[in-house]
């Protein structure tokens, strides 16, 4: 068996029991906040003269069903059924499947979040690179400062003063919903170009919290790889200034690659305040909202769903790092 197959089998094995483990946490500790929207509904019913009968029965049909047994019992219902990918219903989108609900908000999560991430770890990748070389100029100061200045803010902090700037003080982009209710949704140029301005400036919210750790990260691992010795080799043999460039690039940016598939995995977790600041109705607000509500198989959905991303990330940055460094896959086959 190859190193990756086997490093793959392994992360498998303990992500399935990792993920076993969070689900079993998380439904006892949803199902132990105060407060049921369902059996509220049910005890409602009862109290306006409608037999227990009657009330559970409406109540299933409202809601599309009623826990019952003990929280053993329950417990079992909902391992078994996590086993089928069946989530349970959503209290507060009666009849839908969590499942479902939890596909269609986490699409409205992604693109933005993936996009301002990119875009943040492209532009501080690049910049990072020259902060460390310029590091004794005035050019590389710039650069550390705005990389620290914006790292220390706070996402939340960043979407308030970009909503301040630029809807109200230079009113010139939306900061309210994904898109104009004006346009009919479909492949048309009037509704993308409003879904594109109105995302504007959530994905400029995430890449400017996210372009100071960036820059920070590929400056620091610069200067390290700079004080290595095939650096130094490399100079003294007369090699261009361009193939060493390339050199400390391609060997400074692997730990970043890691951090990069680790904050992907991060990013459906990651956008709560962004979402509720901008009305972005992605699963950071269906989160909020489902806490707020006490739906707890759409709250334990979005925690399982959380994890997993994390999981596969984890996998995917292991994989991905054994790919691109060779001395990890020689230092696997060597045991």
């Amino acid at each position: 068996m190859t190193v990756i197959a086997r490093r793959l089998a392994g992360h498998l094995a303990r992500g399935f029991v990792m993920i076993l483990v969070v689900a079993t946490i998380s439904f006892f500790i949803v199902n132990n906040i105060p407060g049921d929207p369902v059996a509220a509904r049910y005890e409602k019913l009862v109290e306006q003269g409608m037999s227990p009968e009657a009330a559970m029965q409406a109540t299933k049909v409202l809601y599309g069903f009623l826990p019952s047994g003990s929280i053993w019992d329950q417990y079992v219902s909902y391992m078994s059924g996590l086993l089928r990918f069946d989530l349970g219903v959503s209290v507060t989108h009666p009849g839908r499947p969590v499942l479902d609900v939890l596909a269609e908000k986490t699409k409205w999560t992604v693109l933005p979040v993936l996009l301002g991430t990119l875009l943040s770890f492209l532009v501080g990748v690049i910049l990072g690179v020259y902060a460390a070389i310029k590091r004794t100029g005035k050019l590389g100061d710039v650069l550390a400062v705005s990389g620290s200045l914006l790292h220390g803010i706070p996402q939340y902090i960043l979407a308030m003063l970009l909503v301040v700037i630029f809807a109200t003080l230079i009113p010139i982009l939306p900061h309210d919903g994904p898109v104009d209710i004006l346009f009919e949704p479909g492949f048309n140029a009037g509704y993308l170009g409003s879904l594109a301005e109105h995302a504007v400036l959530p994905v400029a919210t995430y890449a400017l919290s996210a372009y100071g750790g960036w820059i920070l990260a590929m400056k620091s691992s610069v200067v390290t790889v700079l004080g290595d010795d095939f650096i130094l080799a490399a100079e003294l043999r007369g090699m261009k200034r361009s193939i060493i460039f390339r050199y400390i690039a391609r060997n400074a940016i692997l730990p970043l690659f890691t951090i990069l598939a680790l904050s992907l995995g991060l990013l459906l977790g990651g956008a709560v305040f962004i979402e509720k600041i901008f009305n972005y109705p992605g699963l950071g607000l269906l989160l909020i909202d489902s806490i707020t509500l006490r739906d707890y198989a759409l709250m334990g959905g979005a925690f399982l769903l959380i994890t997993v991303a994390v999981i596969v990330a984890n996998i995917v940055a292991d994989l991905f790092y054994t790919v691109i460094d060779p001395r990890v896959r020689s230092g696997e086959e060597a045991r």
